[in-house]
């Protein structure tokens, strides 16, 4: 019966390949001569080939080991290539991450997150989405996104719920006749134009709860907060925001100060509870939660 090859005799034959020396491949190895002669005199009964002239110790490749050695080394291409995925995979830098988020992080802190987590992870493939809360929530449960951030409740099961609270923050033009005040109170804002942010939902909900009986200018309306910062920036108005989107505008023509009433702007990051633990989403989620620690004091 002929005898079978094995990856150890065709490592020792490319060792020796590449060092033409016995003892030289023995090193590469970290094995003995005597042991990589054997590997090379067995791949040779295994072949039927003569692939090395001995000469006493010198030793010189045959055109049959010339022509084996080029299907070796695209074999080893391979091994390597499934190697370093390997280990990209091991260091969470390599596979996909997709992730759904609300406008007030999709449009800010969270690109700006992603590209700096991607960084050190070539082999890694990322998409953000931005989308409403609702729909994050949908994507999440659909298996779309294998993370996502909403400002929406969540009371249905099959998820992993992460709050993130924050305080609602008032947005002021700088030079505004309140930007001298370190605590705005709802009656500090009798006969301003206070701009309504994303009327309809829960959040806008609560802020004019919080306004009820405050007498102020005609309203002014805006879908996402970074429209309604903007606005105040150019002095349209005064608005009460989240701290990540307010983040997004420091340095500029506008001041932060805190609400006296409590409302809450935070948001919730949801998983899928039935789909399989993914290391670098549970990785992105902890790093995104430093991140925004770091940068929302900036604006409380």
């Amino acid at each position: 019966m002929k005898p079978s090859i094995n990856l150890r005799q065709v490592e020792a034959f490319r060792a020796v390949m590449q060092t033409g020396r016995m003892t030289l491949a023995a090193e590469l190895m970290a094995v003995t001569q005597p042991a990589v002669s054997r590997l090379v005199a067995d791949l040779e009964r295994a072949t039927g080939l003569d692939l090395f002239e001995r000469r006493g110790n010198q030793i010189r490749p045959t055109r049959a080991a010339i022509d084996l050695m080029r299907e070796v080394e695209r074999a080893f291409v391979g091994l390597d290539r499934i190697a370093a995925l390997a280990g990209e995979i091991g260091r969470q830098s390599a596979g996909t991450l997709r992730i759904a988020a609300m406008p007030a992080l999709g449009n800010g802190l969270l690109p700006r997150f992603l590209a700096r987590f991607l960084r050190d992870k070539p082999g890694l493939s990322a998409s953000l989405n931005t989308l409403p809360s609702a729909m994050v929530i949908e994507a999440v449960a659909a298996g779309q996104a294998d993370i996502g951030y909403a400002d929406e409740p969540l009371e249905r099961g099959g998820f992993l719920i992460e709050a993130h609270p924050a305080a609602a923050i008032v947005a002021i033009p700088a030079g505004h006749r309140l930007d001298a005040k370190t605590m705005i109170e709802p009656g500090d804002l009798a006969g301003e134009r206070v701009i309504n942010l994303d009327p309809g939902t829960l959040f806008s909900m609560r802020v004019e709860q919080a306004l009820a009986g405050v007498p102020r200018l005609a309203a002014l309306e805006a879908r996402l907060s970074y429209s309604a910062l903007t606005l105040v920036v150019e002095g349209a108005g005064i608005a009460l925001v989240d701290p990540a989107s307010a983040s997004e505008f420091a340095g500029q023509d506008i001041v932060f100060r805190p609400f006296s009433l409590y409302i809450d702007a935070g948001f919730q990051m949801v998983r899928s509870a039935n789909q399989a633990r993914l290391e670098v989403a549970e990785r992105f989620a902890v790093e995104f939660r430093a991140y925004l620690n770091e940068h929302l004091g900036k604006t409380r």
